[in-house]
């Protein structure tokens, strides 16, 4: 199995929606292609007497180069933004990356490939490692829910390796089910792991950072976190928690603690195929498709591998109405979640 960082289209994904956008956002709407044919239409005899014939494709032409002109101008002000206007620079070399959840799944595939790019790797978990570790990669059994566990083991993992600099929090769990038919025990277990964990990692690790003005915090969260569908209460909500600890903290960083060199990413994907999922029914379809894991893990590394704070979200095609469905009418918005039921039934939703 390889797992180096991927561009373009990839065919373990098949050929989804995400294609389609990915073609159109290379071609018709870079403003690079658009520009370059209305300087075709407006200073060649040749294009002049197309566009003379066809006045609808120069008009086209422009609608279409000034879309792609404000859509690089949004995302380099979102780029700034979210960077607070600074730079800083990573020396991967010299970085430690801690990694909740890494002994399996997700979480395993980011810790190997921070690794291959020479970096000093910490993967906390509760369970062994399923893979042989590197030499540059450290298993710490550590039950993140404890404030007591997490500082004992930051205390021998500073003795040991160092001061970790980029904290990713990983680690969940899901269970789908209706809310009447879980427990207590199991939504709170989802909260402490997939939410709280979050602010006990912060809390150990971020003063660090702080004082150095230097690192970053990326938090896995979940298109859940904004589309709560039923069989799904418990998960959705401890990912709206994670994605309002993200905004939060970012704001935080910056205004309270000045340190607005320190990065914060979020990572938003849709289902995956991994254990969580294990006894869902599922659907892989062209607009909703499963994705790899190999596929999540290769975009949160490349977004950490900028040295830049950032937001990616996983299929770009569920995300966008994800992101953007509390702006939708009602109808639209019920649609979509009762349209996610059929994603998340289970043999407990018989």
């Amino acid at each position: 199995m390889s797992i180096s960082p991927h561009k373009g289209w990839l065919s373990r994904e098949g050929f989804t929606a995400d294609v389609i956008g990915r073609i159109l956002s290379s071609t018709v709407l870079a403003p690079q292609a658009t520009i370059s044919l209305l300087l075709f239409a407006g200073y060649t005899s040749q294009g002049r007497s197309l566009i003379a014939d066809r006045p609808r494709i120069f008009t086209a032409l422009k609608a279409l180069a000034s879309i792609g002109l404000l859509r690089i101008i949004n995302e380099f002000l979102n780029r700034q933004a979210l960077n607070n206007w600074t730079a800083d620079e990573f020396v991967w070399r010299r970085e430690i990356a801690l990694v909740t959840g890494g002994s399996d799944g997700i979480g395993q595939r980011i810790a190997l490939l921070l690794a291959r790019r020479g970096l000093k790797v910490v993967v906390l978990d509760v369970q062994e490692p399923k893979y042989r570790t590197p030499p540059n990669v450290t298993f710490y059994e550590c039950d993140i829910t404890s404030s007591a566990a997490v500082t004992e083991t930051a205390a021998a993992i500073r003795a040991d390796i160092g001061e970790p600099t980029i904290i990713v929090n990983n680690a969940g769990v899901l269970r789908t089910r209706p809310l009447l038919k879980g427990t207590e025990t199991e939504t709170r277990l989802a909260f402490e792991v997939n939410t709280l964990s979050h602010y006990v990692m912060a809390r150990e690790f971020l003063p660090s950072l702080i004082r150095h003005n230097h690192g970053m915090l990326v938090t896995v969260a979940s298109q859940a976190s904004h589309v709560a569908c039923s069989s799904m209460v418990d998960y959705a909500g401890t990912k709206a928690a994670a994605l309002a600890f993200h905004e939060g903290i970012a704001s935080e960083l910056k205004i309270r603690y000045k340190a607005p060199k320190i990065r914060t990413v979020v990572i938003e994907p849709g289902f995956c195929k991994t254990s969580l999922i294990d006894g869902m029914s599922s659907e892989d379809t062209w607009f909703h498709p499963l994705l790899h894991p190999d596929t999540v893990a290769e975009r949160t590394v490349e977004q950490i591998l900028t040295g830049s704070s950032g937001r990616v979200i996983l299929p770009g095609s569920t995300g966008f109405f994800a992101e953007n469905i509390h702006s939708l009418p009602f109808w639209l918005q019920n649609f979509i979640r009762d349209r996610c039921e059929m994603s998340t039934r289970t043999s407990h939703c018989a």
